[in-house]
C-alpha cells in the first residue's frame, strides 16, 4: 500500500478543508461577538448564533470542572482520534472518505480542547422554545459522517451480501 495514493491525497485535502471550515467559521462567530455586544444573533425563526463554550464532549455530556478528568477525556478523544485517522487511511473504499469526514470534524474539536479548554458551540436550532443541542460545524460533519457509515452498515452491506 503506497502512502502517498491519489485516495490518501484526496482524503487528507477532504479533511484539511473540512478543519479548516470549521476554524472559519469559528474564528468568524468568535470575533462577531467579541466585537459586538450581542448576546445572540437571530437568523430566522428557527435558527440563532448563540455562542456557548462547551468543555464536555458531544453535546455538553461528560462536563466535569476537574482538569484532571477533562485532560483524561482529551487523551481518550485523541486516542479515538487516531483510530479513526487509521480506518480512513485503510479503507479504500468510500468508508474511508466517511472516516475521513469523522476524523476532520474530530480534528476541529480536538483543536479547541488544545487550545481554548473548551468547544465553542455556537448554532441553535428551534421551533418556538424547544432548542436542539448547539452545535458548531465540525459537529455537523462528525455527524454525517456517522450516519453515512451507520447507513452503509445497515443498507449498503446488505446489499453487496446478497449479491454474494
Amino acid at each position: 500500500m503506497k502512502f502517498f495514493s491519489n485516495s490518501h491525497i484526496i482524503k487528507l485535502i477532504l479533511i484539511s478543508s473540512i478543519f479548516f471550515l470549521d476554524r472559519i467559521s469559528k474564528v468568524s462567530v468568535l470575533n462577531f461577538f467579541e466585537n459586538t455586544q450581542l448576546q445572540e444573533l437571530i437568523i430566522s425563526n428557527f435558527l440563532s448564533i448563540y455562542l456557548i463554550w462547551n468543555e464536555g464532549i458531544a453535546f455538553g455530556l461528560l462536563n466535569f470542572d476537574d482538569k484532571l478528568v477533562y485532560n483524561l477525556i482529551t487523551l481518550v478523544i485523541i486516542i479515538i482520534s487516531i483510530i479513526i485517522f487509521v480506518f480512513a487511511l485503510k479503507n479504500q473504499d468510500y468508508t474511508g472518505f466517511f472516516f475521513s469526514i469523522i476524523f476532520g470534524g474530530s480534528l476541529g474539536n480536538l483543536y479547541d480542547r488544545i487550545n481554548y479548554s473548551a468547544v465553542p458551540d455556537f448554532i441553535d436550532l428551534h421551533i418556538n422554545n424547544y432548542h436542539w443541542f448547539i452545535f458548531n460545524v465540525a459537529d455537523i460533519f462528525i455527524t454525517i459522517g456517522v450516519i453515512c457509515l451507520i447507513f452503509d452498515e445497515l443498507f449498503i452491506d446488505k446489499k453487496n451480501d446478497e449479491k454474494n
